[in-house]
């Protein structure tokens, strides 16, 4: 690669112009290089070219014919420099070239020559348009053009084509780029072949109709399934390894049937050469579906492993088959039976054997991991399985009982073997997601988390397992990011095909402002994971932020559709309505079927609508108060947290009634409450102080609601956290507007128009949320909501 690449390549969104040079295989290979040449100094004296190269945000790779511009800023970005190109080569008759534009995912591979090089698809789609074009022509992808169109110069010099046919018989929407002087207004000579076309079949569809409507209709039939099969495509060296079945005459030992699948999964994860679907996805079918195929698709693979376990004793039996779900065919089939103290060279054997049946080029650090066993104690194993059932439990229920099972498990794992890393870093994962869903770790318990997880590390180096509880202590338990992208990028080249490392990942992108990275690391996890509503919920909730309103309803959508019971997905979803059209009634719908879902939401509330819950806060927005307060007095409360909870939900609400004079006994009770929590908690941990700022305002201690109000927005500045200090800024303008700091409040405001924050801060629900109306008659406010809602920036 050239040596402008100066920098690490990482999967993220990029901005990508192709361009080549038209009849270059025509040249003797004296004018190839010249005109070559000739290309390179008019790219490098492009206006565009040189800034992007001195903030080092450009890589530029050569083709031979031409060459791939990528840029990280902004679709203006190639945009600008193609016109200042097209300029240049106006009129040179020596060198014609065509340019495509498309934004779209890349990530760093090594070439042939050991050299760090570019790849995926948002190189290959500007290939594709670039080819439909001839001499001169700017070709725009669709997704580009409508980027550019928000911008007001850009619109008069947007020209659609509709759709070229590319390659695969892959077709693409396309828009062509040109003003009087710059670019090719002319109708692409492959544009120009499908309009003779059409008129042709205008001018014979009746005939055709008449003499061979059952050939069309044939037709017709096998196009669709051409098209259907090349859509649906996998990837060759793809697999899902489905639930192995238990045959144990002991149904107990399903924990069993379940770790060998799982083992076997985790090693395949380690071989970066295949795409691995996750546990989560596979554990939504049968041990043998009937319907192969239909699964595959599903899952987005080639290749599917089915297999059964049967334990009786210290002797085990495992039944593996591979199978080309494409064609319904065995690839690879084979029963092991062994003492029990094999089951790790089973495993090791069922994934080396998967590798070389797909052909999967091994590292030779991934064939040591593939032959590793993680233990040598066969009952420490048994109990570390038993811990990693109970684990899943917890996961999908965040219950407390299968959390205290799960840890009880993985100890007696370590008490058998205290050389078991990986039951260390399990045990550190488990302790994290505790933490961070239901009881929060103090120091020394985050401390101990710490020291279990550089165990792991120091007895097994190259865990993946350990770095991805190390990424994610250094988030949920700190919030320290770039720690934790240390960790977790070390935890994927580990084991590429982790869907758990990619969404921490994807999520602390987000958290630092990287928007398009965390996007792109996303729809990554989201491939790997397309079963199951988890990924399309966060990809769903980030579009939200960045309000791109009909991409978050695509994906929540889906989400609900995957898990019509997930209270998250049905949470954003109705954000999504209300911050994009202020429709509260469709926000009530999109929480129908989500059972029990009143007051589930949001544990801590850093808003007021989090604090007294978001479904509750729809009876809220349409300023039924006695509904909202009728549904926490009809929520049953059997824990002291649970119990401040109501009490804060109440008060919220009352304030937002202008009840604030009924609701002081209840204000008192719950100070004193907040006050002393705060006492006990960490110092960083900031939630309850956002609650007690709404108390002091009932309590008509504005000044003291503003200190802590503040306090809170700067422990968490946007600069650190784009993410949780958007809340933050947002929750002071809030407080701001019930303690008479109108002017204060619309600044904060306007401020976050402008950056993501789309969930809760948009002109449609500024209209209608009652948390404003203390200054819904301030001028300033008024003249906020008659504005055009402002572009969100983000990089």
């Amino acid at each position: 690669m050239a040596a402008e690449v100066k920098k690490e390549i990482e999967l993220e969104i990029a901005h990508v112009l192709f361009l080549d040079i038209v009849g270059y295989s025509k040249l003797s290979v004296n004018e190839q290089h010249a005109r070559v040449d000739e290309l390179n100094e008019i790219v490098r004296l492009s206006e565009q070219y040189q800034k992007a190269e001195a903030a080092n945000r450009i890589l530029k790779i050569p083709t031979g014919d031409g060459m791939a511009l990528v840029f990280y800023k902004s679709p203006e970005e190639p945009a600008q420099c193609a016109f200042e190109m097209s300029r240049a080569l106006k009129d040179n008759q020596r060198l014609q070239v065509r340019m495509g534009i498309h934004s779209g995912p890349v990530s760093g591979v090594v070439d042939v020559n050991n050299r760090p090089n570019l790849a995926g698809a948002g190189l290959n789609m500007a290939q594709r348009v670039m080819n439909c074009g001839d001499a001169g022509h700017i070709l725009l992808s669709k997704h580009v053009a409508e980027d550019l169109a928000e911008y007001e110069q850009w619109r008069p010099l947007l020209h659609d084509l509709g759709t070229c046919e590319v390659k695969h018989g892959v077709s693409v929407a396309i828009v062509n780029l040109y003003a009087d002087e710059v670019g090719n207004p002319q109708l692409p000579k492959k544009f120009q072949a499908i309009k003779k076309h059409v008129a042709y079949v205008r001018w014979t569809r009746m005939t055709v109709a008449l003499l061979a409507l059952a050939a069309i209709v044939g037709g017709i039939v096998m196009f669709s399934r051409n098209r259907v099969r090349s859509r649906l495509a996998a990837p060759e060296k793809s697999i899902a390894v489905l639930p192995f079945e238990n045959l144990s005459e002991e149904k107990a030992n399903a924990y069993f049937a379940d770790g060998i699948q799982d083992e076997i999964l985790t090693k395949l994860a380690g071989i970066g050469d295949l795409k691995v679907i996750s546990r989560s996805s596979t554990a939504k079918y049968k041990s043998k579906p009937e319907d192969l195929k239909t699964v595959a698709r599903e899952l987005g693979v080639a290749t599917v492993l089915e297999g059964s376990v049967q334990k009786a004793g210290d002797r085990v039996r495992v039944n593996a088959q591979l199978l080309d779900a494409r064609i319904d065919t065995h690839l690879w089939a084979k029963s092991y039976d062994r003492d029990l103290k094999d089951v790790f060279a089973v495993e090791s054997e069922v994934a080396q054997e998967i590798a070389d049946t797909l052909r999967a080029k091994l590292s030779p650090s991934q064939s040591s991991a593939l032959a590793a066993a993680p233990t040598h104690d066969t009952e420490a194993y048994d109990l570390f399985l038993k811990g990693e059932y109970e684990e899943r439990q917890a996961e999908s229920t965040e219950n407390v009982e299968f959390f205290d099972r799960a840890e009880i498990f993985y100890r007696q794992a370590l008490a058998r073997d205290p050389k078991f890393a990986l039951a260390y870093a399990r045990l550190a994962y488990s302790r994290l997601n505790r933490h961070w869903f239901n009881n929060r770790l103090n120091s020394a318990q985050l401390e101990e988390v710490k020291s279990n997880i550089e165990r792991a590390l120091a007895i097994a180096p190259d865990s993946p397992e350990a770095y991805l509880a190390l990424g994610v202590f250094h988030y949920w338990g700190h919030r320290d990011y770039d720690s934790a992208l240390r960790a977790l990028d070390r935890a994927i080249e580990l084991q590429p095909s982790n869907f758990d490392s990619r969404t921490f990942r994807a999520a602390i992108y987000r958290r630092r402002g990287e928007w398009r990275r965390s996007l792109a690391e996303f729809e990554r996890a989201l491939e790997l994971n397309p079963r199951d509503s988890l990924g399309p919920t966060e990809l769903g909730n980030t579009y939200l932020s960045l309000r791109r309103w009909s991409e978050a309803e695509r994906a929540l959508t889906r989400a609900l559709a995957l898990d019509p019971h997930s209270i998250n997905a049905a949470y954003h979803l109705g954000a999504s309505y209300i911050s994009s059209t202020g429709d509260i009634q469709r926000a009530g719908r999109a929480w129908e079927g989500v059972p029990d879902a009143k007051g589930q939401v949001s544990p801590y509330g850093i808003l007021i609508s989090q604090m007294i819950r978001e479904d509750v806060y729809l009876d809220v927005l349409e300023r039924r108060f006695d509904d909202a307060l009728k549904t926490w007095d009809l929520r049953p409360t059997d824990t002291a947290e649970g119990r401040l909870r109501q009490l804060n939900a109440r008060i919220g609400i009352q304030v937002l009634a202008g009840q604030t004079a009924a609701a002081k006994p209840e204000c008192e009770q719950a100070r004193a409450l907040l006050e002393a929590q705060l006492a006990e908690r960490r110092p960083e941990d900031r939630t309850s102080v956002s609650e007690l700022a709404w108390i002091y305002v009932c309590l008509g201690r504005n000044a003291d609601a503003l200190r802590i109000a503040r306090e809170a927005a700067e422990s968490s500045p946007i600069e650190n956290d784009t993410f949780l200090g958007a809340n933050f800024l947002l929750g002071l303008a809030q407080i701001e507007a019930h303690s008479g700091q109108s002017e204060e409040a619309v600044k904060i405001l306007r401020q976050l128009l402008t950056i993501p924050a789309g969930e809760y801060v948009s002109i449609a629900r500024l209209k209608i949320d009652p948390v404003w109306d203390p200054i819904r008659n301030d001028p300033g406010f008024q003249k906020l909501l008659s504005e055009p809602e402002p572009e969100t920036i983000y990089k």
